[in-house]
């Protein structure tokens, strides 16, 4: 396995890198304050291929794969984590719409969402629990030419900002009685509900999606009537665990950068507190989870780009890389001591944020237990 990055990559996380340091820190303190996405940075993002990043250049896209797209929200994570965490739930929806979608579907879809026209979202969970996708209460019926939709989606992010939403509903029974449609937001029937007020990832809009008889062209129906299972768990899988991963790699990246920038400026005893072994012991494991997570989110990146199968890959780089982003992030506040907990220190947000992408897009129990299935399947 080749470690080296291209030279396309390499140019790629230079150009966001400093595209992030520019253009996102004047906009941190308003992210924090409300909540919201800076939705100013759309038209940049798009320009940049950011939007598009796996989207096929067909449909208005840049089609530079999985590992690329990891490259640029480690890059974005880096600088501001909420970043990350609204693209990445963007990317779910155009991967859903290539994977899944029909000709018509992609080509009507696709340009907007690469090109800043419109923000999207998979929308998954509910009121009743996230991880059991099975136990969807929502609803659609076959009226006419249109699908009846009604329920309620929960915690999905880019509520608020987003013009497209792919929602799985119960159609019939059981597994094979969810479909899924590709909804917007202005369709009769559809409207945005509670906005969530979550201590972390501020800057990326969280709230519910409502339907009540919300009437849905029978051509919006993507993957076909009783596969809306099948996309709701693909697009998880192959796309939003990845994603997540992301967001955490970005936050150690962050995390590290200020533990290590405020122990070799903080001096105790005459010198740098960097001297201490006990703080050094702190920045080795901190580094070491970076390097690890890295490890794990670029092969899991590699492996979806040259078309293995990736869901434990996947898998364990979300579980791992989010708990590594908490702990390390615990251990930098202890670097800083009590300068740790004030607010003018970017390390208590960091702490915040990886405490929120612990459970985003999927539990860390789920994915234990996805890989504890998949472990046994191979080893028994």
């Amino acid at each position: 396995m080749d470690f080296k990055l291209t030279e396309r990559d390499e140019m790629l996380q230079k150009t966001i890198r400093e595209f992030a340091e520019k253009e996102i820190p004047p906009r941190m303190d308003t992210m924090e304050e409300t909540g919201e996405f800076p939705m100013d940075l759309l038209k940049g993002l798009a320009d940049m291929g950011i939007l598009g990043v796996i989207t096929p250049r067909e449909y208005g896209g840049a089609g530079l794969g999985h590992l690329a797209r990891i490259l640029v929200l480690e890059q974005l994570g880096r600088v501001c984590p909420a970043m990350p965490m609204a693209l990445q739930v963007h990317h779910m929806c155009t991967y859903a719409l290539n994977t899944f979608g029909s000709e018509e579907q992609k080509k009507k879809y696709l340009p907007p969402l690469a090109q800043g026209e419109a923000l999207g979202v998979v929308a998954v969970t509910e009121p009743s629990g996230g991880s059991d996708v099975a136990a969807t209460k929502s609803t659609g019926r076959l009226e006419g030419d249109k699908y009846i939709l009604n329920g309620r989606k929960c915690f999905i992010t880019n509520a608020h900002v987003s013009n497209t939403w792919i929602v799985p509903v119960m159609t019939g029974e059981g597994r094979k009685g969810m479909s899924a449609f590709i909804v917007e937001k202005d369709f009769p029937g559809a409207k945005t509900g509670h906005i969530e007020d979550k201590v972390g990832l501020r800057g990326a809009n969280t709230g519910e999606l409502v339907f009540q008889d919300c009437e849905v062209p029978k051509e919006n129906l993507i993957g076909g009537e009783g596969n809306g299972m099948a996309v709701a768990l693909g697009t998880i899988g192959s796309c939003g665990r990845p994603g997540m991963a992301s967001v955490g790699l970005g936050i150690l990246n962050a995390v590290i950068e200020e533990a290590v920038k405020f122990a070799t400026e903080r001096e105790l005893y005459g010198k740098p507190i960097s001297n201490l072994q006990a703080i050094q012991w702190y920045i080795t494991e901190i580094y070491s989870d970076l390097e690890i997570a890295r490890l794990l989110a670029y092969r899991a990146g590699w492996m979806l780009d040259n078309n293995i199968p990736a869901d434990a890959a996947a898998t364990l780089a979300k579980q791992w890389i989010c708990e590594a982003a908490a702990r390390s992030a615990r251990k930098a506040i202890e670097i800083h001591g009590s300068y740790g907990i004030l607010k003018e220190y970017p390390i208590q947000r960091l702490m915040r944020d990886a405490l929120v992408a612990v459970p985003a897009g999927g539990t860390a129990e789920i994915a234990k237990l996805v890989l504890s299935r998949i472990a046994i399947k191979q080893y028994q």
